[in-house]
């Protein structure tokens, strides 16, 4: 009977109500209601049999089922490959960089690492695309013995599965922290009285009273331990004078009972039996080879499976993982190794080079270099597949088995490198201090030093990390020239971003001044090194020497052709020159690349940067529902990865839009973020975002106070825009002594920078503090200059203040057409605050003006919105699930709802139904 016909005629003894959830959990999926679920419970409560249960009545649903093993060997994908691989007829089906992305992880082709949320995002379109035929029901068994890579993808599927006909169901002891979160349901030990029913089905034989509720009580009604705690205890002690001791955990207790069985049986079946359980993939093939190596015979088999401790199929399988890490443990060190050796040397070297690679190494009973190096080549096998977790755990073997210290120290400073991408950054800090032990020449004991401090500046982006950043530049200097500027780089961004919370020796000016010290970098020069020889310059020098150099090294990043990877990386350092320089041609092709870039590589961990800067170009092009686009993609993916959110252009959009509310409690909240880590930066962005909400909605003291606040220090970026606020509402307040020397402070950078953007802020400020036709002639100037740019919200600016001018001087004609242009610009942005500032105007002009009534598609949601643009822009709903994480069914169900709010029928309708405009989020051609 299928789940979506009605309910199961049976269900498992004491596990009703589990059963109908399982059953609920399918009922939906054949008509496209996508089911979740993590089945959490101890070793033994039955999760394996309730999985079981559920699939014998999943009529009409194709299954695919994985089982994690207990193993310390990590395959990275290995548990992803078993699920999807009867699928994988149909993997040429999917995007291209998709295709691409799983077929490397899989060891199908060679190529780029991957990064690991692009594989998920290929799994969730291979499993939508699987079960357009026919329902599918996807189950992890065990899933906390899953390889970490596996996991991870699973978990991303797991979050964006939500109308296709899929069910997704992981069965496991405790979540781990990629399965946090999901849809739980916890499996709990039998009642009494059904404990008393199981037990007495395992006892053929008269039970004292007391003992039966002895076993019941101590069991807590798990029915593993109810059904095989009775095969090892012997007459006596079940008519009586039998006692769980209170100390021992029920799987202990069970682990016990298996153990004891696995004693009773021959020598030979033992010796198999260990071997099994060093072969965590179950590969009949290999454990037959590798039994016959070691003599075992044929039939050895058959004593073990008599005994109900293994099934020997096309897989072994033990009855329970308890059964296997019951043999596996019980046995002398000298046994396993034996055991594994035998399992290496039947392992394809050629074939499966990684697992001989890990047998061999479990095998060694000390230091051998012959082995350590051949974990090492399966660290990089395992790094260009993107298994980082796998390369990691290679690595760290590697480390144990090196005889020379020297050697074993340069291991250990890889592995900790591989463990910090890993995202484990607690044993990368513990094998940095196990190279810390052993002698180090210079260059690996500067390379330490780096490592440290980028581990610290990745962890907080805190101000920790310029000064160490700074001691390896200074020990790299004469050893490794293009490493030193490189660090120093790194250095000046840490600092960069310590701001004005920077330690003592690690402010921008203290990193900048020791980055001149910095051995020559070569010729023709990096766009790296242009940009460290140009930001020495600006934090030493000064803003207008800084300007040239770099605006060489904008240039330089720019040019695609022949730009190195490691150029490549910094691209989000020219995202903030760019800005700082007024250059708002520069800021949008860097962005522009910065995003393709990502896309293109499926650098999913770098993609929410990308995003969230190319969302600051859009806000200040005018474009909110672009940016908001943007930083909603960001939060999804920061939300699918576990990543910390990124709120920076979110306060920024929020303040533009005049959100108070939103924007204030954005605001503090980063504010607090930012301090507790140490990043200034943050907290100068947010003052930013606070003058111009305040400006916005006229507050002007309170804009005073946020933009002097941003002023008190020189941040990247930011400093000129602060100023910019600061003079406006200086001058609004009748505060012209603290707006003139603010407008000095501004002309030396705007001046210096030449641009369109900064000549036309200087004017529009000059223009504040000034009267008659020198006023009029500098706000004529402003719009001019600024309406050649990118930055319309300046544009609008200018237009509003020329306007209030105008009208302050009972020029209302004049005045009325600059504050249409304004509130025009505000309004179609979203900018409330100063749309509503430039109504105010029009109306103490005479004018009478309505409020705007709301547009059908405002009443979308953000994704609802997202969608429909990128469906407008003739995206298929493949290349928009790409885009979006989502598969191409959910986008198919997203458009219907569309379609029902703006009233239309068709894709053709859309662009007649939603407002033109230049979306950021279509800058690439190519989708993930």
């Amino acid at each position: 009977m299928g789940p979506s016909s009605g309910r199961p005629r049976s269900v498992l003894r004491g596990r009703r109500s589990e059963c109908e959830v399982l059953a609920t959990l399918l009922d939906g999926v054949p008509t496209g209601q996508s089911s979740v679920l993590v089945l959490r419970g101890e070793a033994g409560c039955g999760k394996s049999a309730l999985l079981d249960f559920m699939l014998e009545h999943a009529a009409g649903f194709r299954v695919a089922r994985v089982v994690g093993v207990e193993s310390e060997m990590e395959l990275a994908y290995a548990g992803l490959h078993q699920l999807c691989a009867p699928m994988l007829d149909r993997i040429e089906k999917l995007p291209p960089p998709q295709r691409d992305a799983l077929r490397v992880a899989f060891g199908l082709q060679d190529g780029a690492a991957p990064d690991g949320f692009l594989i998920g995002l290929a799994v969730l379109t291979l499993l939508a695309s699987a079960a357009e035929e026919q329902p599918l029901a996807c189950v992890i068994d065990d899933a906390q013995w899953l390889d970490r890579a596996s996991v991870q993808s699973l978990a991303f599927v797991a979050r964006r599965l939500m109308v296709d006909p899929v069910a997704l169901i992981f069965a496991v002891r405790e979540p781990s922290d990629e399965l946090t979160g999901l849809p739980e349901l916890k499996v709990q030990g039998l009642s009494e009285r059904d404990s008393h029913l199981v037990l007495a089905s395992a006892i053929r034989g008269p039970l004292d009273v007391q003992v039966r509720d002895r076993i019941v009580a101590e069991t807590r009604g798990n029915p593993l331990a109810l059904l095989q705690l009775p095969r090892v205890l012997t007459p006596t002690e079940l008519a009586g004078g039998f006692g769980l001791p209170n100390t021992a955990a029920v799987a202990s207790r069970v682990e016990q009972s298996f153990y004891r069985q696995f004693q009773s049986l021959p020598d030979d079946t033992q010796q198999l039996l260990l071997t099994a359980a060093a072969e965590p993939i179950g590969d009949i093939t290999l454990l037959r080879r590798a039994a016959e190596l070691q003599g075992i015979g044929g039939d050895a088999a058959a004593p073990a499976v008599a005994a109900g401790l293994v099934e020997l199929g096309a897989r072994v399988r033990f009855r329970h993982p308890l059964v296997r890490s019951a043999v596996y443990q019980s046995v002398s060190a000298g046994d396993r190794q034996a055991a594994h050796r035998a399992l290496a040397e039947a392992t394809d070297l050629v074939l499966d080079p990684d697992r001989r690679a890990w047998h061999l190494a479990r095998a060694a009973s000390g230091p051998d270099e012959a082995v350590a190096d051949e974990l090492e080549r399966s660290a990089e096998r395992a790094r260009a597949r993107g298994g980082a977790v796998a390369a990691a755990a290679f690595l760290e073997r590697a480390t144990e088995l090196t005889p020379d210290r020297a050697r074993r120290a340069t291991r250990a400073l890889a592995a900790a490198q591989a463990k910090l991408l890993a995202g484990a950054p607690d044993s990368a800090h513990a094998l940095l201090a196990a190279a810390e032990l052993a002698p180090l020449d210079g260059i690996r004991r500067a390379g330490l030093e780096r490592l440290r401090a980028q581990l610290s500046f990745l962890l907080r982006r805190g101000n920790e990390a310029p000064s160490l950043l700074l001691n390896a530049a200074v020990h790299l200097k004469a050893l490794d020239t293009q490493s030193a500027r490189e660090t120093y780089l790194e250095a000046l961004g840490a600092a960069i971003f310590a701001g004005r919370l920077s330690k003592s020796g690690g402010s921008v000016a203290d990193t900048a001044a020791a980055a001149r010290t910095a051995p020559r970098g070569p010729q023709p020069a990096r766009a790296i090194d242009l940009l460290l020889d140009g930001l020495v310059t600006r934090f030493t020098e000064g803003y207008a020497a800084g300007v040239q150099p770099l605006q060489r090294a904008l240039r330089a990043l720019s040019e695609e052709e022949g730009r190195s990877q490691d150029d490549t990386r910094w691209l989000w350092l020219g995202c903030r020159i760019a800005p700082d320089l007024w250059d708002d041609e520069s800021w949008h092709e860097l962005t522009t690349q910065q995003l393709r870039h990502a896309r293109d590589a499926g650098w999913l961990t770098a993609l929410p940067i990308a995003l969230t800067y190319r969302a600051g170009v859009e806000i200040h092009a005018g474009e909110f529902a672009s940016a908001a686009e943007l930083i909603d993609e960001a939060a999804v993916i920061t939300e699918a990865t576990g990543s910390p959110p990124l709120m920076y252009s979110s306060l920024v959009l929020s303040a533009w839009r005049g959100q108070e509310a939103q924007a204030t409690t954005l605001i503090r909240a980063s504010i607090e973020d930012a301090t507790a880590r140490g990043e200034g930066r943050a907290i100068a962005l947010a003052d930013y975002a606070t003058a111009v909400l305040y400006n916005g909605l006229s507050r002007y003291q309170d804009a005073l106070a946020a933009a002097q606040r941003v002023c008190e220090h020189d941040d990247l970026g930011l400093f000129g825009w602060g100023l910019t606020e600061l003079v406006e509402a200086a001058a609004r307040s009748d505060r012209s002594g603290i707006g003139a020397t603010a407008l000095r402070r501004l002309e030396e950078r705007t001046r210096a920078a030449g641009t369109e953007w900064a000549l036309g802020i200087e004017a529009r400020s000059r223009a504040t503090l000034s009267d008659g036709d020198a006023a009029d002639a500098l706000y004529r100037e402003a719009v001019e200059r600024l309406a050649q740019t990118r930055i319309t919200v300046h544009l609008a600016r200018a237009q509003l203040l020329y306007g209030e001018w105008l009208r302050r001087g009972n020029r209302r004609v004049e005045a009325r057409r600059q504050l249409y242009l304004a509130h025009d610009t505000f309004s179609r942005a979203g900018a409330e605050g100063f749309a509503e500032r430039a109504r105010r105007e029009l109306l103490a002009t005479g004018e009478t003006l309505r409020r705007r009534t709301v547009e059908p598609h405002e009443e979308l949601t953000a994704q609802e919105a997202q969608i429909a643009r990128l469906a407008r822009d003739d995206l298929t709903n493949p290349e928009i699930g790409a885009r979006l994480f989502i598969s191409p069914r959910t986008v198919e169900w997203h458009l219907g709802k569309v379609f029902a709010k703006l009233d239309i029928t068709s894709r053709k309708q859309l662009r007649r139904a939603l407002p033109d405009s230049s979306s950021a989020a279509s800058s690439s051609d190519d989708s993930p």
